[in-house]
């Protein structure tokens, strides 16, 4: 299905990681290589431009980062990035050029765009939040399925064995997720689209959607 190609959710001049989507066709299929990615990259980055404040964490010079955060690696913190008061990264993060993550909110396994926004108490595993999507106050993403069962992804063409198990979200550029909404395991979101408050997400929401409630989905205009 097009619609959830990498080439039709982002922006991939938009990341630092744009070489992980190589010869990629679906995001969710880069999971599982972010740790490798990281070390490799990391090793790679400019000295002069980025500091390793950890094992396996490289952090920008001009990036933000509260003393009250910790930040297990592999991690890296890319260029004017926030990273608030408590926050937890867990490990195997991308946080891009001037993102923010806020206070309380935990990371692991995710890959942030540039310009990203997750501010206040979100959890975010095993997901890629394209450029400038930004989460409302307690959204999450719930990346294992109650079953434990291998993720499914549900489209109106079918659906889609992902042959993985952890899996969150894959948002599109300039998504907008209303404050206290749950998106469930492999919840895809189209470019700009915007999601209601305390939604609860499934499958795949079209690009340039206002999506209210399942099975009520508007276009926008």
């Amino acid at each position: 299905m097009e619609q959830l190609t990498v080439k039709e959710l982002y922006t991939l001049d938009e990341t630092i990681a744009k070489d992980i989507f190589e010869g990629v066709t679906y995001p969710w299929e880069v999971l599982s290589r972010i740790s490798s990615f990281i070390m490799e990259l990391g090793e790679t980055l400019p000295k002069d431009q980025y500091d390793k404040i950890g094992e396996n964490v490289w952090a920008a010079k001009t990036a933000k980062i509260f003393p009250s955060a910790y930040i297990n690696g592999p991690a890296i913190i890319g260029r004017d990035a926030e990273v608030r008061h408590c926050a937890f990264i867990r490990g195997n993060a991308i946080v891009g050029e001037g993102a923010v993550v806020g206070n309380s909110t935990e990371l692991k396994n995710v890959i942030l765009f540039n310009k990203v926004q997750v501010p206040h108490y979100n959890y975010v595993g095993d997901s890629i939040l394209g450029y400038k999507a930004h989460m409302g106050a307690g959204s999450i993403t719930s990346n294992v399925k109650s079953d434990k069962k291998l993720v499914v992804l549900k489209t109106p063409e079918g659906n889609i064995e992902t042959g993985i198990k952890k899996f969150g979200a894959m948002l599109g550029d300039e998504v907008e997720v209303g404050c206290g909404t749950v998106l469930n395991p492999g919840s895809v979101v189209g470019k700009q689209s915007n999601i209601y408050p305390l939604s609860s997400v499934r499958g795949y929401v079209p690009a340039n959607s206002i999506y209210k409630k399942q099975g009520e989905i508007a276009e926008k205009y």
